[in-house]
């Protein structure tokens, strides 16, 4: 019976009395297990834990604005995201560049929704870097083989084809991309792509220029042509292959005029460098052959006075 009584449930008084005093107070439980360093939970009849977790969520709300809260456009980290790829992704987007195929997006296979500034940039320096010194190459072979031609180092090459370039590599770009967005309006179901993509995938498509360039210094023409002519199958099908995808939801008469649009203008930069940058060597200086030229005898006459003739 004793063992009954000690584990019945008993009332304290003390405890009685201060819950009729404070029946709106928390009551807290206080045990000697309880570390000191830990804080008892509390229950109210108010709902502070709804309160609580407002709070709570509120300040998650903020940080997570914090944290996706994107600098303007004119501070340099807006644009510094779009230079941060690394080595593997650069040479992963120049294969995928130099080996186009039918069925093999650029956009989707490569960049990823991840265009990058880095590799364009650079691509169009070394572009126009490579133009301009090959050029200069080409007129001192050409001094080489025929002494009169005089040379001159021009830098100005440099300029023309570092504005030629860029040029090329940005406005084409935003025109297309402009172009598209307006049949965007006119085709529902055409989803271009975005500026930077659109930019990224010309930038990449440069890049078989640069070794073609180099090739060019061989003096030969029909093998200069050649490599032109391969060079640009490439690169204009890696562009026909990445922009085929948005313009095929277009009409034929219009997706046929953007395509050879762009051939065309890719046709025309590769014209320009060839014949601006890498004049014609001039041809072997031959020697005209010596022939005897046989020349008619001179006769002297001897002049004749007036008073001999009537004698």
């Amino acid at each position: 019976m004793a063992a009954a009584d000690e584990l019945a449930f008993h009332e304290f008084e003390e405890a009685t009395n201060l819950l009729a005093q404070t029946p709106n107070e928390a009551t807290t439980r206080s045990d000697p297990l309880t570390p000191q360093g830990h804080v008892a939970v509390a229950v109210d009849s108010g709902g502070s834990y709804g309160a609580e977790d407002e709070v709570e969520e509120s300040d998650k709300t903020a940080l997570l604005q914090e944290e996706k809260q994107q600098p303007g456009f004119w501070t340099f980290g807006y644009y510094q995201s779009f230079f941060d790829v690394d080595t593997s992704q650069v040479v992963d987007r120049i294969k995928g560049s130099l080996l186009p195929r039918p069925g093999h997006n650029f956009v989707l296979h490569h960049l990823r929704n991840r265009p990058d500034l880095y590799g364009p940039f650079w691509i169009c320096a070394t572009l126009a870097f490579v133009l301009a010194v090959t050029g200069n190459l080409t007129l001192v072979l050409a001094q080489r083989r025929d002494p009169s031609i005089h040379y001159s180092p021009q830098f100005h090459k440099v300029t023309v084809a570092g504005i030629a370039i860029y040029c090329y590599a940005w406005l084409v770009p935003l025109a297309l991309w402009g172009v598209l967005r307006w049949r965007k309006g006119v085709r529902e179901r055409m989803g271009p792509y975005t500026f930077l993509e659109t930019v990224c995938v010309y930038g990449y498509s440069l890049f078989v220029f640069i070794p073609t360039v180099v090739l060019w210094l061989i003096p030969v023409p029909w093998l200069q042509w050649l490599f032109g002519t391969l060079a640009l199958a490439l690169s204009a099908a890696g562009l026909v292959f990445t922009l085929w995808p948005v313009v095929r939801e277009d009409t034929r008469l219009a997706a046929a005029m953007l395509l050879s649009m762009v051939v065309l203008l890719h046709a025309l930069l590769a014209l320009g460098c060839k014949f601006y940058f890498f004049q014609p060597l001039p041809p072997e200086p031959v020697a005209p052959p010596h022939h005897a030229a046989s020349q008619p005898p001179v006769v002297l006459l001897s002049p004749t006075l007036p008073g001999s003739t009537a004698a």
